[in-house]
């Protein structure tokens, strides 16, 4: 009779612990009670009635990254192509998870592949290639509003890998290709022109800059000049003004007159111009007789005066321009023709016959 009592007990001990859950953290239990839903038991120490409630699944309500295999999808300009998605969920209602859908991952499976078609049908092959957010934004929002009966909420969904017909890579490469190509000599190009532009304006601000060298070299070189004739000038005005205030007497001018009278009767003039008083000079000083043509006379010379030497204008460089050469060349000839003048009076044979 002990003994008996004793299996009792253990066999109840037994059923107790065995009836003790424990629901471990991001768990949840769903529990029914003689074939009918009892309620979900969250994370923590539970006691089920035994041989009446029974634990009809245990759900996870962490995150899963649902990888699901290639698609073929077929775009709007009829190119057949794989696409491969990842779908991120998790159960928030492990009720609905329960009874709401059969096999809920497998229906989320296949509604993600007839979503997907469903977008990439209405979208071109360039479209599809370079819209990404787009599509992955569309399949969030379809996936997540579909699911919602099944106790899942898609939280994000990406497209993992877009795969073209071979051919199409083929196109695709030799359009990428051509484009780089295109985009090389569009910047051969451009920088061709910044380069002939950069070297014209590099001439021109060489040759302004010249011009302007040019120009100031002209102005300093006539200032130069100009100063140079005031101080002949004033010179000449300092000389006549000294003479007038030394007070010159008659025996000084004719002394000056003497002088005058050597330059003009250097042997090259045939006819003498001098003054009414200059009789009385002569008979004075006893020249009288070279005057009057009595005695020793020296001959007349009548060879041609030499011509002074032009002057190289020191303005001139190897880099003054055209304009500049023409500017010294006008000034040389001006002068030539001024000397020439003063050759002309000053040579007997060309001076003209005075009565």
């Amino acid at each position: 009779m002990g003994i008996v009592i004793i299996v009792l007990i253990v066999i109840c001990l037994i059923i107790v612990f065995s009836n003790v859950l424990i629901v471990p953290q991001a768990q949840a239990f769903v529990i029914e009670r003689l074939g009918k839903f009892k309620g979900v038991w969250d994370a923590g120490l539970h006691l089920k009635v035994p041989f009446i409630e029974k634990v009809i699944r245990k759900v996870s309500l962490k995150e899963q990254v649902l990888d699901f295999p290639p698609q073929p999808v077929i775009t709007k300009d009829n190119v057949t192509i794989s696409i491969d998605s990842v779908v991120f969920a998790r159960v928030f209602d492990p009720k609905l998870y329960t009874y709401g859908v059969e096999n809920p991952m497998s229906g989320l499976q296949n509604l993600s592949a007839t979503t997907l078609r469903s977008i990439i049908g209405e979208m071109e092959l360039d479209a599809t290639l370079s819209s990404r957010d787009e599509i992955n934004g569309k399949m969030q929002a379809i996936l997540d509003e579909a699911t919602d009966p099944w106790g899942i909420k898609v939280t994000r969904v990406e497209i993992k890998n877009i795969a073209p017909p071979k051919e199409i890579e083929e196109v695709m490469t030799k359009q990428m290709r051509a484009e780089r190509e295109r985009r090389q000599t569009v910047l051969e190009a451009t920088a061709h022109q910044e380069a002939v532009v950069s070297r014209a304006e590099g001439d021109k601000k060489a040759k302004i800059l010249s011009a302007e060298a040019e120009r100031d070299a002209q102005i300093a070189l006539a200032q130069g000049r100009a100063k140079s004739i005031e101080l002949v000038y004033e010179a000449e005005a300092d000389g006549i003004r000294k003479l007038n205030e030394a007070r010159i007497s008659d025996n000084v001018l004719k002394l000056k007159g003497l002088e005058a009278l050597k330059d003009v009767s250097n042997g090259r003039a045939t006819k003498i111009y001098m003054p009414s008083d200059l009789t009385n000079l002569v008979a004075s000083l006893g020249v009288a007789g070279e005057a009057l043509g009595i005695g020793d006379a020296m001959p007349v010379d009548k060879t041609t005066k030499p011509k002074p030497a032009t002057k190289a204008d020191p303005c001139i460089r190897p880099t003054t321009s055209a304009g500049g050469r023409d500017a010294a060349a006008t000034t040389a000839a001006i002068q030539a023709s001024v000397a020439q003048d003063g050759h002309r009076a000053d040579d007997p044979a060309s001076a003209p016959d005075a009565d």
